[in-house]
């Protein structure tokens, strides 16, 4: 019995990580999470509208060539009329002294009139998707223009967030060199819980299951939760996932050695891949991305960092996705 109460007792995988952490971070990471929403909107849009002003561009620069052909082969046509004389060439054709039947010279005559009628109405048409091209691209450039105050005003709101919960600016946890890409999530996908969650009973958004299914894809395989009942995050809502730095589950302590290194590709990856996958922020070992602000250091849970391993995130890496 003595020698079986010298053994080292067992680590003991949690469930569940509780993150509550201190209020401050509570109150920082609600905070980050409106803003970095916000954020992600705006540049949702100015993406999309970058996109259609080029397609306008496209179009105006075709509209403009057409226009500088169609008016080249008018000209050529009006100085060959002026030169030949219209009058005299109508004049020609109904002459009846001229070679050719009545019938033959009606449809020339025919001809010349809807040439004319063409070329004008080609020019027309033209002209008018030139302006329509020109109108579409300043109305796109106003939309960048206010996408773009909405991610200035979003990223103050997150560095006022970040300056009240005194967290300090840190340099990245991980080099991302040599952190693999992620494959970009459709555009069209909802933000509802609707997708059963493969790893619990609950549910997650089609945009969480993407980045759960890239994640495992490129090689992240350790014990992973993602929906969450009563959690004050976004668990709930089925738009975060808690990945632990054990293999097989949350341990009540902090994460050292290859256990560590895991955790710091994981947050390098989700970084790197933050506009694919749809990332609003990650927590990490005391530290927090979000992303508009970049990585910044917490006050811990505890008085040292660790010293509560599931609400400092030293035991596992918090993903929220927007």
């Amino acid at each position: 019995m003595t020698a079986l109460l010298a053994l080292p007792s067992p680590v003991v995988a949690q469930p569940e990580p509780d993150e509550t952490g201190s209020q401050e971070l509570t109150t920082l990471r609600a905070n980050l999470a409106a803003a970095a929403e916000g954020y992600m909107k705006a540049e949702t849009e100015l993406t999309a509208s970058q996109a259609r002003q080029a397609e306008l561009q496209q179009q105006l620069t075709t509209a403009e060539a057409d226009i500088a052909r169609i008016k080249g082969r008018v000209a050529e046509y009006a100085a060959e009329a002026y030169r030949t004389g219209r009058v005299g060439t109508l004049g020609l054709l109904l002459d009846p002294g001229a070679k050719g039947d009545l019938l033959g010279r009606a449809d020339a005559i025919d001809k010349l009139t809807r040439n004319d009628s063409d070329r004008l109405a080609a020019l027309a048409d033209a002209k008018r998707r030139a302006a329509e091209a020109k109108t579409g691209i300043d109305e796109q450039v106003a939309t960048q223009a206010a996408a773009l105050d909405e991610m200035a005003r979003r990223k103050q709101a997150a560095e006022k967030a970040l300056a009240a919960a005194k967290a300090i600016r840190s340099a990245p946890v991980f080099d991302s060199a040599g952190i693999p890409i992620a494959n970009p999530a459709p555009s069209n996908l909802g933000t509802g819980c609707s997708e059963d969650d493969p790893t619990t009973s609950g549910c997650i958004t089609p945009r969480t299951l993407h980045a759960l299914r890239e994640t495992k894809r490129v090689g992240f395989s350790w014990y992973v939760s993602c929906y969450r009942p009563g959690d004050q995050y976004e668990h709930p809502k089925g738009r975060a996932c808690d990945w632990a730095a054990f293999e097989n589950g949350f341990e009540n302590r902090s994460a050292g050695g290859a256990n560590k290194n895991y955790g710091d590709r994981l947050a390098a990856f989700y970084v790197k891949n933050a506009k694919a996958l749809g990332v609003m922020y990650v927590v990490w070992y005391c530290q927090i991305w979000q992303v508009s602000t970049g990585w910044h250091r917490y006050n811990s849970a505890g008085s040292n960092c660790g010293d509560a391993p599931a609400g400092d995130h030293t035991n596992h890496v918090h993903l929220s996705v927007y």
